[in-house]
């Protein structure tokens, strides 16, 4: 059994970690802590791709006062360069006399030999300290490794009748504002936002962050927030030029089983990437999608979109979770569901679900579900 410091101390890196929870993709969020005779030392969070990681920055913040010291670590010290030197040499370096390791880095050109290299050296390794809780806070980087595919969650607001939209269309607003402050949130901690054609003909979203409605949450320039890939499903190339997903801020991926070059060329000259997916039943290979997308280092997607698309994400086994606002409104019968789900016709194929979450969210309910099956399962 762990001494119960060790968990105090952990505890204290994961909340360093969660610091990054906007910033660090695609890198993971890490938090380290060192101790000497019960004191904390040094302690550092990573913070961008690219910069230093929260070993090194906690190193420098103990100085000399390292030697001989614990070192706390949400994740398994890196052994290999990157765009940064790696972490384990470092602890090895200056002296640390142990390290606590919440978890094993999943990447393989780590897995396991971070943990060699300081056991190499003679320092004593512990492994396993809240490893729950660590893997929680990277469950897409985790996802992406181990699997091959990125987390994917699916964000939708509804009435307490189940229902997105009037039958016109008009959705704007269901749920209020403190659920659409709680939308930013999930899609800052994103790698990619990604919607249909038929959300951005209907509705023009921008899938950009919006740092004045998260003031105090993250970086306090606004121009230091990282925005998210924004993904368009878009079989016939459809999406205007003058369209906000096609604007500032972010990058903007438009995926199509269209070959037209004409088509593909009016939008790249506006600045995004289009690329030719392959296609099923005329529209674009989902599966094929996420692949893409695993490959590109995109760790977290969150889907934004209407019935349609959301409800082939679901049936196709592609979503993790389910994060649900419900408004205490009606809006009747003639209004647009949740989902199309034509396939379900008995209740034995009813798609049961995990509620791990449900909570006031303003004058509304935000429903955390994760989804069984092949998804969950892979």
């Amino acid at each position: 059994m762990e001494p119960e410091s060790d968990h105090r101390y952990m505890a204290r890196a994961l909340r360093l970690a969660r610091r990054g929870l906007y910033t660090t993709d695609p890198n993971p969020r890490v938090g380290c802590v060192l101790v000497q005779g019960g004191e904390v030392v040094g302690e550092g969070w990573h913070e961008r791709a690219g910069e230093p990681h929260a070993e090194i920055l906690a190193l420098r913040a103990a100085g000399k006062r390292a030697r001989g010291a614990t070192c706390y670590v949400t994740l398994e010290p890196c052994c290999h360069h990157g765009r940064t030197p790696p972490c384990s040499p470092a602890l090895i370096e200056s002296g640390v006399a142990r390290v606590v390791a919440a978890m094993v880095d999943p990447d393989p050109r780590v897995a396991g030999r971070g943990l060699e290299q300081l056991r190499g050296a003679h320092i004593a390794v512990d492994l396993g300290v809240l490893a729950a809780e660590a893997e929680a806070l990277n469950p897409g980087f985790v996802q992406r490794l181990r699997d091959g595919r990125p987390l994917v969650r699916c964000k939708l607001g509804m009435s307490l009748d189940g229902r997105t939209a009037m039958a016109s269309g008009e959705s704007k607003w269901i749920t209020g504002p403190s659920a659409r402050r709680d939308v930013q949130r999930l899609r800052a901690r994103s790698s990619a936002v990604l919607t249909g054609i038929g959300t951005v003909l209907a509705d023009d979203p921008s899938l950009a962050v919006r740092p004045d409605q998260l003031a105090g949450e993250g970086p306090a320039d606004p121009n230091a927030w990282r925005q998210p890939l924004r993904v368009v499903v878009d079989p016939n190339l459809s999406t205007s030029e003058d369209a906000k997903v096609m604007q500032p801020p972010g990058r903007t991926l438009i995926v199509t089983c269209n070959d037209d070059c004409g088509l593909a060329a009016r939008l790249t000259r506006r600045g995004a990437e289009v690329v030719l997916m392959p296609s099923v039943g005329g529209v674009v290979d989902l599966h094929a999608l996420m692949a893409l997308l695993a490959e590109r280092g995109v760790n977290e997607v969150l889907v934004e979109t209407g019935a349609t698309l959301s409800g082939a994400m679901l049936q196709a086994g592609l979503v993790d979770e389910l994060v649900i606002y419900m408004a205490p409104k009606l809006m009747g019968s003639q209004a647009r569901p949740l989902f199309q789900l034509p396939a379900i016709e008995s209740m034995g194929q009813a798609i049961d679900l995990e509620v791990a979450d449900l909570r006031a969210v303003g004058a509304d309910w935000r429903i955390t579900a994760r989804v069984p099956g092949p998804a969950a399962a892979a």
